[in-house]
C-alpha cells in the first residue's frame, strides 16, 4: 500500500474484513477488523472507520468509486487516523480505504443426495428428479453442517436419500457432473 499520509499519525491496515457497514447522516461507517501481527497469536482488533466526504475509496484497479460500492465481506486495504475514540470499537476518520477482493458470491440448490463420497468429502445431488440437475458439491474442513433444528453437525451425518438445502459457490467446473464447493449444508 502506497503511503499518501505521514505514518505517525496513520494507521495502514491491509487485508481488513469489512464486518458491518451503516449510513448515518453525512458519514458511512465501516466497521472492519485485521490482525495487526500476522504469525503471533494475538487476537484481530476491530474499528470502526468514519467514511467522510474526504475519503478516498479505490477499486480493486486503483479507480475512484463511491461508498455504496463498499460491501460486508469484501477484504480492503485501510489508511484512518492513529487518534480513535475509547469506544468498543474505537472509532477513527479514514482517509483510504481499497478494495483488495470482494467476498464470493454464492447460490441455493436444494435437492437429494444420491451419494457420498466420505474419502474425498463430496456429495451428490439431484433436484426434481431432473438428471440434467446432478451436481457434485466438494465439502471443505470448514463448511458450515446443520441438521433440521439449526445444529452444527459432522460430515459423517450426511446420508443418501437425505434432502438438504447446499449455499455455494457460483462458479462450476465443466465436467459432468459439474463440480463446486460447499460453504453450508442444511439438512432439510
Amino acid at each position: 500500500m502506497d503511503n499518501f499520509f505521514p505514518t505517525d499519525s496513520v494507521i495502514q491496515v491491509s487485508n481488513a474484513l469489512i464486518e458491518n457497514i451503516n449510513n448515518e447522516s453525512s458519514n458511512t461507517f465501516v466497521t472492519i477488523s485485521y490482525n495487526d501481527c500476522v504469525n503471533c497469536q494475538r487476537a484481530s482488533q476491530t474499528v470502526r472507520l468514519v467514511v467522510g466526504n474526504n475519503t478516498i475509496i479505490l477499486n480493486e484497479n486503483g479507480n475512484r468509486v463511491p461508498v455504496t460500492s463498499l460491501r460486508e465481506g469484501m477484504i480492503v486495504d485501510a489508511s484512518f487516523s492513529s487518534a480513535m475514540t475509547r469506544s468498543i470499537p474505537p472509532q477513527s476518520n479514514a482517509f483510504m480505504i481499497r478494495i483488495v477482493r470482494r467476498p464470493m458470491e454464492a447460490n441455493t440448490t436444494i435437492g437429494r443426495i444420491l451419494d457420498i463420497d466420505r474419502q474425498n468429502r463430496s456429495f451428490t445431488t439431484i433436484s426434481d428428479r431432473n438428471f440434467s440437475s446432478i451436481i457434485r458439491f466438494n465439502v471443505p474442513m470448514n463448511t458450515l453442517i446443520l441438521d433440521r433444528n439449526g445444529r452444527s453437525v459432522n460430515f459423517s451425518r450426511l446420508t443418501p436419500g437425505q434432502r438438504v438445502r447446499v449455499r455455494h459457490a457460483s462458479f462450476m467446473t465443466a465436467s459432468i457432473p459439474p463440480q463446486t464447493t460447499a460453504f453450508e449444508i442444511q439438512i432439510l
